[in-house]
């Protein structure tokens, strides 16, 4: 599962950032590792340098599944780390469902449909 890391001029994504969304998504998505090819992490700070209250810190995660359009998510929060645990928290219910859907569309499609039964003669 690959991880790439956007951010806007507000945060730095630096080596410590990397590591932080690493483990976290590593430890919320593990499960998933094996469907999904790519995460898009994007970070920003909506109220730039301008104010340093509220839930202005923004965290957008796009999972690209393999043969699915990409599931995105997003979640504000008062700090970055906030920002990217709520949006992990909310990535792992969307892939819970998603990965759920997936495997009731492949038992219906490999559950033969209902016979007639066979008439008496």
């Amino acid at each position: 599962m690959q991880i790439q890391i956007n951010s806007d001029r507000n945060i730095q994504a630096d080596e410590r950032l990397a590591e932080i969304v690493r483990d976290t998504l590593q430890n919320k998505l593990s499960r998933f590792a094996d469907h999904i090819t790519r995460i898009e992490v994007h970070f920003s700070d909506e109220n730039g340098n301008t104010k340093h209250d509220g839930s202005d810190k923004r965290c957008m995660l796009e999972a690209r599944f393999e043969g699915l359009d990409p599931v995105a998510i997003t979640e504000h929060a008062a700090t970055v780390n906030q920002a990217l645990t709520g949006a992990a928290d909310k990535m792992q219910r969307k892939l819970s469902s998603v990965v759920g859907k997936l495997r009731d569309k492949h038992v219906r499609a490999t559950t033969p449909e209902f016979a007639e039964p066979d008439e008496v003669m």
